[in-house]
Parts: structure tokens; sequence; C-alpha cells
């Protein structure tokens, strides 16, 4: 096949078989992660060879359901987004911050190291991406910076996908986070199969993903491949299984924290935190301390939390939001907006996780969309738009 010269910026294609390749390349230097079939459901685990990349399988998704199916082609990237997140590698569950130990001078304290590896994540989605830059932002940025969050994210390698079919719960054009990668990879796939070829379009976008692809099989894109990739990535935009009228959300939640409409989410909640946990940019943590029986060691872990529970907001005295009127009011008013004033971006990227693993299918488009209508348009933002 010939070889041209990749830069940052190219976009070559290549063979199915090639993902093998990719994935041989980055395994010498990093722990390859990326989509597989287990438990009934798409989830990101360990891969080594391209066999364990869920080809052939798709998956169907509305409010609290959530089905794999076999496709009636062989694509590789053909599903939307699975209950886990990238989230869990980089800002693990479980999270050992540090040992103390006792001594004839009293107590040493060891702190905890993260995996020294460095990740190389397959199969990153538009919507992943920008979830990740939010929790960059949150954890990399501002005078409290988390080393060991750094550590783990530090020369990550991101091979992204262009998504090829939109979930029945997904709403990324809506929030202006996909289904087009458009930063934050290494490399970005838009997988090209019919009859009579199965490809993928590469592009690149660092010079680590430049170089990787010149050591792959390919050859150059041509015009026709630049416009079959368009050609999928335009059907995805055209096929959203939601959508959420951005436009002076913020302003509208803030303006309603009596509407009657929290209630009405609270009777359907079962406050277990499985949004919190599914969602991609959630952060909350409690911590917990422990000793051995000897009194001789000690640690601190790192866990997550959710808003729904009570103890997440206990003070001296009690918890600030005993209804679950309240917990539900305040995950989806942060998420939705006060996040925008923490941060300076929306804290939904529109994966639809929430609503597809809500046990009894909230939807929070569909809540943002009934406190709209029963609420006049807020002052100071604009209805349309976001």
């Amino acid at each position: 096949m010939m070889q041209d010269h990749p830069v940052k910026g190219a976009k070559a294609v290549i063979a199915r078989d090639a993902l093998g390749d990719l994935i041989a390349g980055l395994a010498g230097s990093h722990r390859v992660l990326g989509p597989t079939v287990r438990d009934g459901a798409i989830v990101y685990d360990d891969i080594a060879h391209v066999q364990d990349l869920p080809t052939g399988w798709t998956d169907r998704q509305d409010a609290g359901r959530y089905l794999l199916e076999r496709r009636e082609d062989n694509a590789v990237f053909g599903f939307a987004v699975g209950p886990h997140s990238w989230k869990q590698f980089l800002h693990p569950p479980i999270e050992k911050l540090w040992t103390a130990r006792r001594g004839d001078d009293g107590f040493t304290i060891e702190s905890a190291s993260p995996e020294t590896r460095r990740f190389a994540f397959i199969g990153v989605r538009a919507c992943e991406l920008h979830a990740i830059a939010i929790q960059d932002r949150i954890f990399l940025e501002g005078p409290y910076r988390d080393a060991t969050y750094g550590m783990r994210r530090q020369d990550a390698f991101i091979v992204a996908v262009n998504c090829g079919q939109a979930g029945g719960t997904c709403f990324c054009v809506s929030m202006g986070t996909g289904p087009q990668a458009d930063a934050g990879f290494d490399l970005a796939l838009t997988e090209l199969i019919d009859a009579a070829r199965h490809e993928f379009l590469v592009e690149a976008g660092s010079q680590a993903g430049g170089e990787l692809l010149e050591r792959l099989p390919h050859r150059a894109a041509s015009g026709a491949d630049l416009a079959a990739a368009e050609a999928v990535i335009a059907g995805t935009r055209n096929a959203m299984g939601r959508t959420l009228d951005t436009g002076g959300l913020k302003g509208l939640l803030q303006a309603n924290p009596t509407h009657p409409r929290w209630d009405d989410a609270a009777e359907r909640c079962l406050a277990c935190g499985n949004c919190t946990s599914v969602c991609p940019t959630c952060f909350c943590t409690t911590v917990e301390d422990h000793s051995d029986l000897t009194a001789q060691s000690a640690e601190r872990i790192r866990k997550w939390d959710s808003c729904f529970t009570m103890d997440f907001s206990y003070l001296h005295g009690g918890s600030v939001r005993q209804s679950g009127s309240a917990r539900y009011r305040q995950w989806m008013t942060h998420k939705l907006a006060s996040w925008i004033d923490q941060f300076g971006t929306s804290g939904c990227v529109g994966c639809g996780r929430c609503i597809t693993w809500c046990p009894v299918g909230i939807d929070i488009t569909a809540e943002a969309a009934a406190i709209r209508a029963s609420s006049p348009p807020s002052k100071g933002e604009p209805h349309e738009g976001a």
C-alpha cells in the first residue's frame, strides 16, 4: 500500500484489519482500553485484539431501557454509549489517598501513587471528549489541582470515533458536543462500511497521532472518502433520539426552585444515584478513614458520592436536602445551570446515559421541557439558542 507521511490534521484511510496494528502500536507503551461486550452491555475495559471490540453489535436505548442486538453488518463501532464512561479510569470510583503507619517515633504518611502506565482510550465519542475536557477543567485548573488525576490524564492517548449511529436517548447536537469529534483527540476514526468496503477515515489530531498513523498501513484520503465520512456524521446528526432546548435554560431553572415539577420527578425518583454514577462529568466524592485492628496503620479512601444521598448534604444537625424533590432539583439545576457559574460550561454533554440507566425512566430533557412549558421565559437570557 502506498505510504505518505501524515502529520497533525492529515486524513488517511485504513482497512479494518489495521485496527489490530493500531492496538498493537499502543500496547507496548500504554494500557489499551476500549469498548467490549460484557454482562449484556457494551462496557469499557482492557482490550488486546480487534476481536475484543464489539463487532456486529448495536444497542437500543430508551428511558430506563437498554438492549444489545446483533447488527446486519460487521460494524465495529455501530453502537452509541453504554453504562461506562472514561471517568472510571481518570477519576476512579474508589481511590486510596494515603496510608499512615505507626512507628517508634510516631506516624508516617505515605501518599498513594496512581498507576504509572499511560492510558490509551479507543472509541471515545465526541460527547465523551467534551466530558473529559470538563473534568480537566474541574480537576486541573484553579487553585486546587488534583495531582493524581493529573498523573493519570498526562500523556493519555485518545482514539476518538465519530458516531455513525445516534442512540435513542442521545441529544449531543442540542448541547453542541457531537456527533463529530472536533478537538481533544490524537486520532479520530469515521467508520465507512457498505457492501463494497469496510474502512476507516482517520484524522490525526496531534503530532503523536500523526506519528502513529504513519506507522499504520494506509492510503491518502480521497474526496469521495471525505464526502462519505461527512454523510455518516450528517445522518447521525439528523437522527438524535432526544432534543433539549438550551435557550435561556440556566435562568429558567434558577428562577424556578419551587416549581411543582420537582415534586413530580421526586414521586418517581428512587434516589439510587444511577444518573450520577453513569454521568461522564459528575465528580462528587466522599472520604472514609479506616484503621486496622492493631491501630498500627490507617488509610484514607476517596469514593464516588452522589447528591441524591441524604448524607451528601449532611451538616451538624441533619441533611440540608431532606426531600427527594430538593435532591433532584439540586442535581438537575447544578448540571444545567449553576455548573456554568462555577466552571463556565454546562455539566451535561448530551450522552443520554442518565435517561437510559434511570430505573424508572426519568428523562432530563422531558423535565426541562415541562418546566419551560409552564414558566414564562427567563429575563436576561434569550429563549432561542445555546
